[in-house]
């Protein structure tokens, strides 16, 4: 048998989420989303759509497009900070970076399905459509190891009370009402849990003592004393260089960053800024 095998992508989907941070590691489905995904033209998939419409939920067989390695052993995101082996995880760090979510069906037109919640980025490229079949795909009783546990802790009330200082309650509602940019609410759920240093949650401790948590194209600092946190600034992802610099025009955000940088020119990312972006 062949050491390789070739795949070709049957579609793209249209999220409209251009970073990881905007897409949940599972979909939220008490959100109401839509998402899009196109099937590419001149292959019949027109046909190969027919009788779909009837089910409720389909299953996305698809690639972690943006993932060059792989690691056997990965932080996931959820629970403390400990390694497992990528086969017991979800994580996109996989040997084949293969993903695959059940996503609600909202319709079938033509050669483009209309989804609802989904954890997928923009533009990710799918392999297979399937129909969900709830009396064969669901196990509702199977154990789930080490994320039972995890379960037990994320399920319980939040640890950490998360209150915003004035200058950044500032920024968040200027973010929102100026550019339409929302992540606090996301902010919150992360550092109510367990704001601790974590790798895969983008939370690190500074030089100077206060701690940043990175959000999607933004970041907030934030500081710990007891149970409660408290956000002290947003900031951008992205310096000042960065965002100007030709060939970077896609950066998530930039017009909003850049207005953000010129409202707040002191807030500048600095440090080991490079080599962190580089990184990520």
């Amino acid at each position: 048998m062949s050491d390789s095998l070739t795949l070709k992508p049957i579609g793209f989907i249209r999220t409209g989420k251009r970073v990881k941070f905007q897409a949940l590691h599972q979909p939220a489905e008490g959100e109401v989303e839509t998402n899009v995904l196109e099937l590419l033209p001149g292959l019949n998939f027109e046909q190969a759509l027919q009788d779909l419409a009837g089910f409720e939920r389909v299953w996305l067989l698809w690639w972690f497009h943006r993932n060059e390695t792989w690691r056997p052993l990965v932080m996931p995101p959820r629970g403390p900070a400990r390694r497992r082996g990528v086969f017991a995880t979800r994580s996109p760090h996989r040997p084949n970076p293969l993903g695959m979510t059940p996503v609600r069906l909202l319709g079938v037109k033509g050669r483009t399905l209309v989804l609802g919640a989904c954890d997928l980025v923009d533009g990710t490229p799918v392999f297979d459509v399937k129909p969900y079949v709830p009396a064969y795909d669901s196990f509702p009783g199977a154990k789930a190891g080490w994320i039972e546990e995890v379960d037990t802790v994320v399920n319980a009330p939040a640890l950490f009370t998360v209150d915003f200082s004035e200058q950044a309650e500032l920024q968040a509602r200027w973010l929102r009402e100026t550019h339409g940019v929302d992540f606090t609410a996301r902010l919150v759920e992360l550092l109510s849990r367990d704001p601790t240093p974590h790798r895969t949650r983008r939370i690190r401790k500074r030089k100077s003592g206060a701690f940043e948590i990175g959000c999607g194209a933004w970041r907030a600092e934030f500081a710990v004393g007891g149970q409660a946190v408290t956000v002290r600034a947003l900031e951008t992802g992205y310096p000042l260089r960065f965002l100007t610099r030709e060939g970077y025009e896609d950066i998530p955000d930039r017009d909003a960053q850049m207005a953000f940088l010129a409202r707040w020119p002191e807030i500048l990312p600095t440090g080991d800024d490079e080599k962190r972006l580089k990184a990520e």
